[in-house]
């Protein structure tokens, strides 16, 4: 295993090796509750495929980034959210943290437009 993939913390949540209660997990994705949420509801979707970021995905993981926006609708229809923001961040100055691909589903407030 790549050291990246050893380090990465959302690797290490998802081997097991961080304990977390996933609200949802389906065989592409494990969705859990951010930390620091910004929002009453705030999932971090995590795709179980390290993938650094965006940028860094290969032809090969269109499907996968397709089931994550699919998650996001189940995750949102089982918790009977109205309406929901779904948030990816691409690099250090988009603000991405950790480098794993991962959503966040906002909801349970309303949002501004443009996002600051």
């Amino acid at each position: 295993m790549p050291s990246n993939e050893r380090d990465c913390l959302f690797c290490k949540v998802l081997r097991g090796d961080i304990p977390s209660k996933p609200v949802y997990h389906d065989d592409h994705v494990v969705a859990i509750r951010d930390i620091n949420p910004q929002a009453p509801t705030h999932l971090l979707i995590i795709s179980k495929k390290h993938i650094a970021a965006l940028s860094a995905a290969e032809a090969e993981d269109v499907g996968l980034l397709g089931q994550i926006q699919w998650a996001a609708r189940e995750i949102a229809a089982r918790l009977g959210l109205d309406g929901f923001r779904l948030v990816l961040n691409n690099g250090k100055i988009a603000g991405q943290s950790v480098d794993h691909v991962h959503y966040h589903l906002l909801s349970g407030r309303r949002f501004i437009w443009p996002p600051g």
